[in-house]
């Protein structure tokens, strides 16, 4: 169980240690060329990424898109040589196609410079970060010992998976708005306080933060939470001896990041993806990798194989649980504490959390929650919460219908139909590389939307 508290700052490129000088040269030299074109598809978005290969970039392009909440309807990845090309099918939170400029501007700007925005922000807060054994009431508990100290929440990422917990939270001096880090004495209280809670050990770090919800992903594989399986694994994996590749197969039902969550593990564990295809149908997602070690080896024992498809299984369960209440209110001292109370005296328990909030300003905090024994809480349940909670209101907020929300499409244009030639030539390649085994996988951008 840790605790650990770091300043956010800017980190800089990370280069892999493969690289010689001339080779990050020409990464240098060849910045990524990212295109955003709303013509080819009636239905969706084409963001389409080529560049010099660049370790990581995949997950770095995938998380982009992720931050804005967009979703990746289909998707393929190739690299070969010293050169990669990402392409990406992707709406809005609606199922509607990218019309904002300022959004769009933003991804082609922010892929281009190779800086995916970490820290949204928030370079100025100090990081907390926890992890530990769940149990009912930790979070209420750990809220109310930073309200007691007088620590603003801005920002926070609650995780719990099979037994464990993980948060990442920026916190700040409630009244001044500054950082805490460099105020010995009182990093010293939250240490003690947080030691009670958790029952652990407490450290003051100074590692970089990365991406929040990356950081939650390593946290809580290092915590091992992956260990006993909590649903049947929708991952498999094969070996494509005669290319020196495995393949990863993932069939599960689709959600919103998924994608990240599986290529944010895959790059933690050391792991490049050389190809891939992604699509959905419906409520599900068929994605396919081929990847080998960042030693340039598949994986090479039955251990590795189980280890990873536990590792993914998890990454894909971590975020599927809970009913989620959107709660609406001002910003002051200690709302936090108070609505976590209300949950834990009502018998829920958060399963995860996404808070966001400006002082004095009206903030919407998300908690997804469940009953005492894990099952989706009734609405008896929920309407007492509702009647506690005297800080805001609370709506339970339920998925919008993709096909509610978006229109009968007219027929592709000219530009449209050559551009989708070309991906059913590239994924032709594929398929006569013997990278691409199935037919279906070889119709992902060749099928009309």
């Amino acid at each position: 169980m840790v605790a650990g508290i770091a300043k956010a700052r800017d980190v800089e490129v990370e280069w892999p240690c493969c690289l010689d000088e001339y080779e990050k040269l020409v990464l240098l030299m060849n910045t990524p060329r990212v295109v955003v074109d709303n013509s080819v598809f009636p239905t969706a978005t084409l963001v389409t990424v080529d560049s010099a290969k660049k370790h990581r970039y995949l997950l770095e392009a995938v998380q982009v898109l992720s931050d804005l909440n967009l979703s990746i309807k289909k998707a393929y990845f190739s690299s070969d040589g010293g050169w990669l090309m990402d392409v990406f099918h992707v709406t809005d939170q609606l199922g509607c196609k990218l019309t904002d400029e300022s959004v769009i501007s933003f991804i082609e700007e922010t892929l281009e410079a190779r800086k995916p925005n970490k820290f949204d922000g928030r370079g100025n807060l100090t990081v907390l970060e926890l992890s530990g054994a769940d149990r009912p009431g930790l979070l209420s508990e750990i809220f109310a010992v930073l309200a007691d100290l007088q620590c603003g929440v801005s920002d926070a990422r609650v995780w719990t998976h099979n037994g464990r917990m993980a948060a990442v939270l920026f916190v700040s001096d409630e009244h001044s708005g500054e950082p805490i880090e460099g105020e010995s004495y009182r990093v010293s209280c939250i240490q003690t306080r947080l030691r009670n809670i958790l029952q652990g050990r407490t450290n003051i770090t100074s590692m970089a933060l990365v991406n929040a919800e990356r950081r939650l992903h390593q946290m809580m594989l290092a915590d091992r939470d992956f260990e006993t399986p909590t649903s049947p694994p929708a991952v498999s994996i094969q070996s494509l001896v005669e290319r020196g590749y495995s393949v990863v197969t993932v069939h599960c039902s689709d959600r919103p990041k998924l994608l990240f969550d599986i290529v944010c593990t895959l790059t933690d564990m050391e792991y490049i993806v050389y190809h891939g295809t992604v699509r959905t149908d419906a409520d599900q997602a068929y994605q396919e990798f081929y990847i080998k070690h960042s030693d340039g080896r598949p994986i090479s024992s039955e251990a590795e194989r189980q280890r990873v498809m536990q590792c993914l299984q998890a990454a894909i369960d971590r975020r599927g649980q809970g009913l989620r209440l959107e709660i609406c209110t001002m910003e002051r001292q200690g709302v936090l504490s108070e609505v976590t109370r209300v949950f834990r005296e009502n018998g829920l328990l958060v399963k995860r959390a996404e808070i966001s909030s400006t002082k004095g300003q009206a903030v919407s905090n998300v908690f997804y929650v469940t009953d005492a024994v894990g099952r989706i809480p009734s609405s008896e349940m929920v309407d007492v919460v509702r009647r506690n909670i005297s800080t805001g209101c609370l709506t339970v907020k339920e998925p919008v219908s993709c096909e509610e929300a978006v229109e009968e499409a007219g027929s592709r244009t000219n530009n449209g139909l050559g551009l989708a030639s070309l991906g059913c030539l590239v994924l032709r390649n594929l398929s006569n590389l013997g990278l691409v085994r199935s037919s279906s996988w070889a119709g992902v951008l060749c099928s009309d939307e």
